[in-house]
């Protein structure tokens, strides 16, 4: 499909969407917005753009420019800027968008109290959060897929040996054993934080970089497997200290300064659902 048909066919699903919906049918206004989803994800894809960063700041600067909101001009400019100095904006820098389910007008930080464009009530705005991992999985869904989930790891590295996991990918990128790592720093991460949940009230989470410590040698275990086994044991300990909160405590929100306010339920299913985009990785790099 040419791109001026499918931005065609795109626009024409969600205005057939959106008339299905003041009509009550929402289960046929579904199917329209996945069809409306799936084209632009799969048009996208088929790009496969370079994602250097010096590349992505050019592409931000790009849209920027054509943009007629001068807020929204400045904040994609604000991310380009951290993009360029090499470092992930704090929330001040880039707010949270909502955009009108009606007219499509879009607002930063908060949501007006009425559309100024169609008049629709501010609480029927669309809130985009940073990644859908935040709103992914209930608590019970994220317990469980805690307790999946190194079950899968086990399966895809058995048999394995210490050179097979250690052998980094083709492009120069991660190797098994950097995966491994990442995912017991990245847990180590979200028990500190459950910690502060619990001992304080609206803390204070600090934005960290965990995929940049994945290629650290300190202090890690001699192993991948010894790597592994730790990765288990605390995440039985977190499994464990989860299932001790009272089910409204998991609302219990902290300041996270990449996301800004977050609840101990949001921090959980990000980690549980940030956990399976690592599977299919370390799946391709057993098969090489």
């Amino acid at each position: 499909m040419q791109n001026s048909q499918w931005t065609d066919t795109l626009v024409q699903l969600l205005s057939l969407a959106l008339r299905l919906e003041s009509e009550g049918q929402y289960d046929i206004a579904k199917l329209a917005r996945a069809q409306a989803d799936a084209i632009s994800r799969h048009a996208a894809w088929e790009l496969n753009l370079p994602n250097d960063k010096e590349t992505l700041a050019a592409d931000i600067e790009r849209i920027a420019a054509t943009l007629d909101d001068a807020d929204l001009q400045a904040v994609f400019r604000a991310g380009a800027s951290a993009l360029t100095a090499g470092r992930v904006p704090l929330i001040q820098e880039t707010p949270h968008p909502y955009v009108c389910r009606t007219c499509g007008h879009l607002a930063l930080t908060n949501p007006p109290k009425k559309c100024p464009t169609c008049g629709a009530w501010g609480e029927s705005f669309q809130w985009f959060p940073p990644v859908y991992w935040l709103e992914a999985l209930d608590p019970v869904e994220a317990l469980e897929q805690l307790r999946q989930t190194p079950l899968e790891v086990a399966a895809l590295i058995e048999g394995l040996s210490e050179e097979a996991m250690t052998r980094p990918a083709p492009d120069g990128g991660w190797a098994i054993r950097n995966v491994i790592s990442h995912l017991r720093d990245a847990q180590g991460v979200l028990d500190f934080r459950i910690d502060l949940f619990l001992k304080e009230k609206n803390p204070v989470l600090e934005m960290k970089q965990v995929w940049t410590w994945a290629k650290n040698e300190t202090e890690r275990p001699p192993t991948t497997r010894e790597i592994f086994e730790t990765y288990l044991s605390t995440r039985r300990d977190v499994i464990a200290k989860l299932e001790t909160i009272p089910l409204a405590d998991w609302w219990r929100t902290g300041r996270h300064e990449e996301f800004g306010i977050v609840s101990i339920k949001q921090q959980v299913s990000y980690f549980a659902s940030h956990e399976l985009t690592h599977l299919p990785q370390i799946a391709r790099l057993t098969q090489r």
